[in-house]
């Protein structure tokens, strides 16, 4: 996996959506100047669908704001929500989408996370009119893609205008943007705190939306424990882990698509590797560091190969651990979302000596808690792709 330049062939058409579409105004012009828009000639087009894009959004928001932030703002949370952390690439994915076949569960959707702003005044409607502009299928694993499919939160806080390390994702040559909204803890006092209000407002509208226990899916919040369980004490957690060897692998896939496809700049790489390497040593130090902090019974971790391997075994075990209800409502569900994709493949990723020796003692700790062996270069079953 050589840092080289990545190839722009497959960039996506400036009429595409992306996910600075969905921005507010200002949101966008924060990002374009934390790249001091440096942006590349040929993402110009692009660029500029984005900006009347955050133009509208912004317009739409006051609107909306008007109409329902009164009631959406005293709207109560159902319960405390259901979190899905581990890192990129574990099956965070699939593991949100089992468990969004729960009626009694309520994930945001696509649409809502790419149109945080307006969602309430346009949800019922504009959706169907913009299926032409959503990608077929997402950059690093061509999994389908669809407005009502589960999203994860991140992008929700991206478009809100809330820094965020994801925006590293449009300047990529720029280094990690953002980086101590990770964590939050270093965070101003004010910075932090606007970090909550943030995530309780979109929660409270999302609830407005549709009512249900809320569904969060987001590797960043695998490193927000402290602040997440201080808002939503008895919030449940759930820690999907995979393979070392297929996540390291994976992820540098993920973050050289996710920057070609939406970075405003022809992507360089340079460093990507060790990006990967330290960014998931500093995650599960932090997890295994604030695990303490979730509720007794509160947190229970998955395995990626037990869940292809036996899914409903799995997930029963998980709803059983977390009392989630009773598992018998969404157990033929799992049966059947399972079935439908029986003949999907798993992607398999090459690891160079060099990377596999650095996985091997850098993530070492890893091996040993989740069980995974060192002799084992992949793990590889063959049921649902997610990865």
């Amino acid at each position: 996996m050589p840092p080289t330049p990545a190839d722009r062939s497959s960039h996506p058409g400036w009429t595409e959506a992306a996910p600075w579409m969905g921005c507010s105004l200002p949101a966008l012009v924060r990002i374009l100047a934390g790249g001091r828009f440096r942006v590349d000639l040929a993402s110009w087009p692009e660029c500029l669908v984005d900006l009347v894009f955050a133009s509208g959004n912004s317009a739409a928001g006051l609107v909306q704001k008007v109409i329902f932030g009164g009631r959406a703002a005293r709207t109560e949370l159902t319960a405390d929500p259901v979190f899905v952390i581990g890192h990129w690439r574990t099956g965070t994915t699939l593991l949100h989408e089992l468990l969004a076949l729960d009626p009694r569960l309520r994930a945001p959707t696509t649409y809502e996370c790419l149109a945080p702003h307006h969602f309430l005044l346009t949800g019922s409607w504009l959706p169907r009119l913009t299926t032409f502009a959503l990608p077929k299928t997402r950059p690093p694993d061509k999994m389908r893609v669809a407005w009502d499919a589960p999203q994860e939160d991140e992008f929700a806080l991206v478009n809100l205008g809330v820094p965020s390390p994801y925006a590293t994702i449009a300047f990529p040559n720029d280094g990690s943007a953002n980086d101590a909204w990770l964590e939050l803890d270093t965070l101003p006092t004010p910075d932090r705190q606007r970090w909550e209000r943030a995530v309780v407002a979109f929660f409270r509208q999302l609830t407005y939306a549709r009512p249900g226990r809320l569904l969060l899916k987001s590797p960043t919040h695998t490193f927000r424990l402290p602040t997440l369980t201080r808002l939503f004490p008895q919030a449940r957690w759930i820690n999907i882990a995979r393979n070392p060897y297929e996540v390291f692998s994976s992820t540098v896939r993920l973050w050289r698509s996710m920057y070609q496809a939406y970075g405003y700049q022809r992507p360089r790489l340079t460093g990507l590797e060790e990006f990967v390497l330290a960014t998931f040593e500093r995650m599960h130090e932090r997890l295994e560091r604030t695990r303490p902090l979730a509720p007794a019974g509160g947190i229970v971790d998955v395995r990626f190969e037990d869940l292809l391997a036996a899914p409903v075994e799995t997930m029963r075990g998980v709803y059983a651990a977390l009392e989630l209800g009773d598992f018998a409502v969404v157990e033929p569900k799992v049966a059947e979302y399972f079935a439908a994709r029986a003949s999907f493949a798993v992607n398999r990723h090459e690891l160079e000596p060099r990377w596999q020796e650095e996985v091997s003692r850098r993530w070492l700790p890893y091996f040993e808690r989740y069980g995974y062996s060192l002799a084992a270069k992949s793990a590889r079953p063959a049921n649902p792709a997610h990865a």
